[in-house]
């Protein structure tokens, strides 16, 4: 969810939210990208001697003429990890030194069946002119609701107390035995948190239910 407004309006932003697993990415896709993107890239690497360790981030449009790459990126994509990774139950750290040794093929990865959501929540006027700086309320006790996380952004401490400080300011992720659920979870969480001027689509995740449903 790339644009700022509902309905995928407005400017391109750097994510207002995202829901895992994916209903588009499916096992066809998955296959096409592993043959013809994903081990040609690594490969290429190889030959010219720039073997890659870490994460490796392929930014991919799916479209009705095939799937197309449209960057790389050398980190985790954001915030499409925060809908991810609370759906790992691997231990993180085994798998980053699976692949600092080489021995990634020797463990299982092992995700959770649940869906997760995450909404971001913003200052109004991103990703353009916005104000910092203003109090951020309900966050105690938003982290405590069941299958929530919370993850900093645009945010400072100060004398204990959480103030916005950029424009992508919390991520808000829920998991659920479905996406309507996680959907619904993330929503509640997020309108137990407050600060002035916030912005958020009120619709991560709700096209890919009406293509499902």
């Amino acid at each position: 969810h790339k644009k700022v407004f509902d309905g995928d309006k407005g400017p391109n932003t750097g994510g207002m939210g995202a829901f895992s697993p994916s209903h588009i990415y499916d096992k066809e896709i998955s296959d096409y990208c592993m043959k013809n993107i994903f081990l040609p890239t690594v490969l290429a690497m190889n030959a010219e001697d720039r073997k890659f360790k870490g994460v490796l981030y392929f930014g991919l449009i799916v479209t009705k003429d095939g799937v197309f790459v449209i960057e790389y990126n050398c980190r985790f994509g954001d915030p499409e990890t925060q809908a991810v990774l609370p759906r790992l139950q691997s231990d993180i750290v085994e798998i980053m030194i699976a692949i600092i040794n080489e021995k990634l093929d020797d463990i299982k990865i092992n995700w959770d069946a649940k869906s997760a959501a995450c909404v971001v929540m913003a200052s109004g006027g991103y990703p353009g002119k916005y104000q910092t700086d203003y109090k951020i309320r309900g966050l105690s006790e938003t982290q405590k609701l069941p299958d929530v996380k919370i993850y900093h952004s645009g945010t400072k401490k100060v004398d204990g107390e959480f103030y916005t400080s950029g424009g992508r300011v919390l991520g808000v992720t829920a998991l659920g035995d479905n996406l309507q659920q996680a959907i619904n979870k993330a929503y509640k969480a997020v309108e137990n948190i407050s600060f002035d001027n916030v912005h958020y689509r009120k619709d991560i995740g709700k096209d890919i239910l009406k293509s499902v449903c």
